[in-house]
């Protein structure tokens, strides 16, 4: 996300009344606080407190703008206070995340969080490279694990998060909110009740970043990783299921891999979808999305997760809801749902894989400019080489 705390006045305001409009005033608050969390200093790190609450017990790793403002967001608003410690590199962050939410602790150091035995949940959000590396040590610490994305950079950290989920049975969900989106279930629902081949196409304009951003850094894998996983994800999960493989992947770039490119996937069955990534300009209400798929007689029409238009035949559904739903709450409150009562199992471990070797492939063949195919889903052989 650009830094907006360094614009003029006026474009702030404006920012934060559209963005009032678009997910409500309590939602557009975390957000600012986010993007000035990120700045906060302190001359002296505020002390922990003494007590500690035995209704706390879930950790966050990663105090950025999206550790704080959504992660934090969503589970106080939704359960209360129940994060117990916070982990980040930077202990401005950490202690800013801290007071914010009344937390136990705050710490820079891995092991105090991640073996604590008062944590059962982990939710993970720092940089992309290190998200694969604490989950799987939170696995073998016993804690089921919220991976935001991308859940891993390489396809031995794949492996690897894999085979860590087989050996401790673990569980482990991921950050891919948008079909957990009551848009996204809809589109879903409509998609899989019909039969034959999918057409499927994402057009998203995203934000530029700055040359020296970390996104950019060879080791954190680039937007592909960063930014169309998202995207790459949801056609993955609308594509009919009982045929997905092979796929092939087809891409088609100029100057760059990962920016203003375009990408197309046919799956087994026939089904094919489509990707294009621009960052031309700067979308003054963040990320502009627009799916649109055809299957038999359903036609979908998604407009930034907005206005769905939904056409069967004859029959024609518009659903307009008051405020844009990405659907972090509902992917946040059922990774909770996996250590409470009557829990969530998570994510079966060949979902972890296929996902997760369909967004690296993708790299691959927008890296090389050239088409790869994926000849198969995953059985026990995809960890052999962990």
């Amino acid at each position: 996300m650009p830094d907006y705390t360094q614009r003029p006045l006026s474009f702030k305001i404006k920012k934060a009344l559209r963005y009032t409009r678009m997910y409500g005033a309590r939602r557009t608050l975390s957000i600012i606080r986010g993007q000035y969390n990120m700045k906060r200093t302190y001359a002296t790190p505020p002390a922990v407190r003494a007590s500690a609450s035995s209704e706390k017990h879930v950790g966050v790793i990663g105090c950025g703008i999206f550790g704080f403002g959504v992660i934090g967001y969503f589970l106080e608003k939704n359960h209360g206070r129940v994060i117990r410690g916070v982990l980040d590199t930077n202990l401005n962050r950490a202690a800013s995340f801290y007071q914010r939410y009344g937390l136990d602790y705050y710490t820079t150091e891995p092991e105090r969080l991640l073996t604590d035995p008062s944590i059962d949940l982990v939710y993970i959000a720092s940089n992309h490279l290190s998200h694969a590396e604490y989950a799987i040590q939170a696995l073998e610490n016993g804690k089921a694990v919220h991976i935001e994305k991308p859940h891993v950079v390489t396809e031995s950290q794949l492996r690897r998060l894999c085979a860590a989920m087989v050996r401790t049975g673990g569980k482990v969900r991921l950050g891919y909110n948008r079909p957990r989106s009551p848009l996204g279930r809809t589109i879903r629902e409509h998609l899989h009740a019909q039969t034959g081949p999918a057409m499927m196409n994402w057009a998203v304009a995203g934000a530029p970043l700055p040359p020296d951003h970390w996104y950019y850094h060879p080791q954190e894998g680039g937007r592909v990783v960063g930014n169309l996983c998202h995207y790459i994800d949801f056609i993955f999960q609308m594509a009919p299921p009982e045929r997905r493989f092979p796929i092939l992947i087809q891409p088609t770039k100029y100057d760059r891999p990962d920016e203003n490119v375009a990408v197309t996937f046919v799956f087994g069955d026939g089904s094919m979808g489509a990707i294009t990534f621009s960052t031309k300009g700067e979308p003054f209400e963040g990320d502009k999305e627009r799916f649109s798929a055809h299957r038999n007689d359903c036609l979908i029409a998604l407009d930034d997760f907005h206005r769905l238009v939904i056409e069967n035949g004859p029959k024609k559904r518009v659903i307009t809801p008051f405020f844009r739903d990405h659907g972090h709450s509902a992917n946040m409150t059922e990774s909770y749902e996996m250590v409470r009562p009557g829990n969530n199992p998570g994510a079966d471990v060949a979902y972890i894989w296929e996902t997760g070797i369909f967004m690296l492939k993708t790299k691959d063949a927008l890296d090389k400019g050239e088409a790869v195919t994926i000849e198969r889903g995953f059985d026990e052989s995809c960890l052999a080489a962990s």
